[in-house]
C-alpha cells in the first residue's frame, strides 16, 4: 500500500521533481539524498508523529516543537509535520533551556521532536517544567540508501498547518509569528519568480533555521525549485572558503588535490570526488565580512580557485539580507569576485521577503533594497501628516524627502501573532479600499528615482531603508536622523570596523546621534584599540554628513555585540555605555562648528 500525504503545493513540487535528483548534502560526510528519498521518509515521519499523538481525529493545528541540527532530518522533520497540517516550531539548540521553556509554554506545544544529537537539551527543557505535559518523541536519523516508497498524494490542499517563527524579542518578550502553509507557498513562489531559483541550482546553506531567512529563502523555495541545498553548519568562514574553492582546485585523475585533506587552519573540503560549483548563496551582512577578513589567510591555490568560484560565471546569485548592508563589504566583494555585486532584499518574519533588487546587476543600487517582490503590495505611511506618500510625492514642499514607515499586503503575510490578539491588532491597519488589512513593519524608508535605474525599469521609484522607527530614527532638534545613513558614511572611514548608531536621550536635544565604534588595525585589518577620538570622528564626517546627523557622543569597544541573524539590540546597547551621557551634556559651540 502506497504512504500518503496530503496534496499541498509543496508536496505536489516535490513529486514533481525527478526522484533521483539530489537534494540535500551534507558536506562533512559527503551524504546525498534524493528528492524520492524526501518524499518517501516525509510520508513515513507523517505517519510517526500521527501514531505518537495518540489521536484518532489527527493533530491538525496542533504546535509541534523540534530540535533537528541542519541537515537532511530537518527538512523531512520540517515537511512531515506539515503533512499532519500541524503547526511546525522550529527550536533554536542555541537558545538555553528557560528560553526554550518559554516558546513551548506560550506556543502550548504538544510534542518536542528531538534528535539524538538534542536529545539532552530537549531534556533539560523538560526540567524547567512545561506546561500541558507535552510528549518528547526522539527521533531517528534518515540515512537514506536509493530506495524509496512511492507515495499518493490525497486530501485537501491546505488545512490547519504552517510554521511558527518567533521574533528576536529585542524590544518585548518573543512573539510567535504564525505563518499558515498557503503564505509560506505564496513568500517561495514570489521568491522563485523574483530570483529565478532553478533545478540546476546549488545552494550552499549556512544559516540558523530557527528564522525566516535560513527557512524560506533557503530551504522552501529551492525544493519547490527542485534545487540542491547543501548544509555547512555551523558557519566557519575558511570551511565555506575550501568549499567554495573545492572544484575548481588542481585535480589529480579527477579528484581534488585536497579532497579528503586538511587545509588551512585545520578544516577540511567536502570530500565529494567531484563537488558541484555553488550558484546560489544567501546570508547575512556578518558573513560576508568574516569571508572578506579570512580569505588573505588561505593557501594561494585555494584563493586563485575561490575567486573563481564566486565569479559571476559560477555564483550565479549572492544575497545578503536581515541586516543593513555596508558599502565597503558590498565593495570589497564585488572586487574580490570579479564583479559579483551583492543583490539586497528587504524582509521579515511577519512577511517573509517584500522588496528587493533585480537580476540585472544594474539594478543592485548601494544602498537600495529595490521594488516590491512579486504579491507584495508596499506604501509608505507618514505620521506627522497622518497620510499615505503617494506616488509622486516623495519630495516635500520643503524641498526634502518624504520618509514612511513601509506597510505591507499580500498573500504571504503571516496570520497573527499566537496568543497574542491585542499586538495582531496593533500592527495592522485595515485597507481603505475593501483588499485587506495592511502591516506596519515599524521599519521607516524613502522612495528615490534613481537615473539610469527607474526609468529603464519601468518599476518607478526605489525603496531605501533608514531603519527601525523605533531604534534607528533618531529625532534631535527637530531633525530625524537615519542611523542607516550614518552608520554607512561611518563604515566608509579606514579606521572604523564595526560601528551602531544609537539614540541617546538629551535634555536639550530629545535625542542626541551617539556611536558605538569598533577601530580598525590599519596592518592587519582586523580590530584594534587605540586613539582615534570624537573630534577624530566628527573632523573625517565634516562634509560627508549635515552637522546635526554627525554623532555627538561616542564609545569605542572591543566588539559589538549581534544576534545570529547579525542584528545590534541598540536598546540594550545604549542602556549599557550611554548611561552616563543621558542628562544633556551636549557638545560646546566650538565641537559643533569643526
Amino acid at each position: 500500500m502506497a504512504s500518503t500525504l496530503p496534496r499541498l503545493p509543496i508536496f505536489e513540487a516535490i513529486a514533481a521533481h525527478d526522484p533521483k535528483s539530489t537534494v540535500v548534502v551534507h558536506s562533512a560526510s559527503g551524504r546525498s539524498l534524493t528528492y524520492g528519498e524526501l518524499l518517501s521518509d516525509v510520508a513515513e515521519r507523517k505517519e510517526r508523529l500521527l501514531v505518537e499523538s495518540g489521536r484518532s481525529d489527527g493533530i491538525q493545528g496542533e504546535r509541534i516543537a523540534f530540535l533537528v541540527e541542519n541537515s537532511y532530518d530537518y527538512v523531512v522533520t520540517l515537511l512531515s509535520i506539515l503533512g499532519t497540517h500541524s503547526i511546525a516550531l522550529p527550536l533554536s539548540p542555541a537558545f538555553p533551556p528557560h528560553e526554550l521553556q518559554y516558546i513551548m509554554d506560550q506556543s502550548q506545544a504538544s510534542m518536542l521532536l528531538s534528535s539524538s544529537k538534542f536529545e539532552k537539551q530537549a531534556l533539560d527543557v523538560y526540567k524547567e517544567g512545561l506546561q500541558g505535559s507535552p510528549k518528547h518523541v526522539k527521533l531517528e536519523k534518515k540515512l537514506g540508501g536509493g530506495d524509496y516508497e512511492e507515495v499518493k498524494l490525497e486530501g485537501p490542499t491546505e488545512g490547519a498547518g504552517g510554521m511558527m517563527l518567533y521574533t528576536s524579542g529585542t524590544t518585548n518578550r518573543p512573539k510567535g509569528v504564525l505563518l499558515p502553509t498557503a503564505a509560506m507557498t505564496a513568500q517561495a513562489k514570489s521568491l522563485i519568480t523574483a530570483w529565478d531559483y532553478r533545478p540546476t541550482d546549488y545552494l550552499l546553506h549556512v544559516l540558523p533555521l530557527h528564522h525566516i531567512h535560513g527557512t524560506i529563502n533557503a530551504i522552501f523555495a529551492p525544493l519547490f525549485a527542485g534545487s540542491t541545498i547543501e548544509f555547512l553548519f555551523p558557519f566557519n568562514a575558511t570551511a565555506v572558503w575550501n568549499r567554495f574553492a573545492a572544484p575548481f582546485l588542481p585535480t589529480t585523475n579527477g579528484h581534488s588535490q585536497t579532497n579528503g585533506t586538511t587545509l588551512t587552519n585545520g578544516h577540511s573540503t567536502s570530500p565529494s570526488p567531484s563537488p558541484s560549483p555553488i550558484t546560489f548563496f544567501t546570508v547575512v551582512p556578518t558573513v560576508y565580512n568574516r569571508l572578506l577578513a579570512t580569505f588573505p589567510t588561505l593557501l594561494p591555490h585555494t584563493q586563485t580557485a575561490a575567486q573563481k568560484a564566486i565569479s559571476p560565471s559560477h555564483l550565479r546569485l549572492n544575497i545578503s539580507g536581515s541586516a543593513a548592508l555596508p558599502t565597503p563589504t558590498k565593495k570589497a566583494w564585488e572586487t574580490l569576485s570579479n564583479g559579483n555585486i551583492l543583490l539586497e532584499r528587504y524582509g521579515m518574519t511577519e512577511v517573509g521577503m517584500a522588496l528587493s533588487c533585480g537580476l540585472p546587476f544594474s539594478t543592485r543600487v548601494d544602498g537600495s533594497v529595490g521594488w516590491p517582490l512579486p504579491g507584495v503590495e508596499a506604501r509608505l505611511y507618514e505620521s506627522e501628516s497622518n497620510s499615505i506618500i503617494l506616488p509622486g510625492e516623495e519630495i516635500g514642499p520643503n524641498g526634502k524627502e518624504r520618509d514612511g514607515e513601509i506597510q505591507l499586503r499580500g498573500p504571504g503575510l503571516f496570520a497573527e501573532y499566537w496568543g497574542n490578539e491585542a499586538a495582531t491588532k496593533k500592527e495592522h491597519i485595515e485597507g481603505e479600499d475593501g483588499k485587506g488589512r495592511w502591516f506596519r513593519t515599524g521599519d521607516v524608508a524613502v522612495r528615490r528615482f534613481v537615473e539610469g535605474v527607474s526609468d529603464t525599469t519601468g518599476k518607478g521609484p526605489m525603496y531605501f531603508i533608514h531603519g527601525r522607527l523605533s531604534s534607528d530614527i533618531i529625532k534631535s532638534g527637530g531633525e530625524k536622523v537615519s542611523a542607516l545613513e550614518v552608520e554607512r558614511e561611518l563604515l566608509s572611514l579606514p579606521q572604523v570596523l564595526e560601528c551602531a548608531i544609537v539614540a541617546v536621550s538629551s535634555g536639550n536635544w530629545g535625542q542626541k546621534v551617539g556611536c558605538v565604534i569598533v577601530l580598525r588595525d590599519p596592518v592587519t585589518g582586523g580590530r584594534k584599540e587605540g586613539v582615534w577620538g570624537p573630534l577624530d570622528m566628527r573632523r573625517a564626517l565634516k562634509g560627508r554628513l549635515a552637522g546635526y546627523k554627525i554623532p555627538q557622543v561616542m564609545k569605542v569597544v572591543s566588539g559589538i555585540e549581534r544576534n545570529a541573524m547579525g542584528k545590534v539590540n541598540k536598546k540594550v546597547l545604549v542602556r549599557k555605555l550611554f548611561r552616563d551621557e543621558m542628562s544633556g551634556d551636549e557638545m560646546s559651540g566650538d565641537e559643533k562648528d569643526l
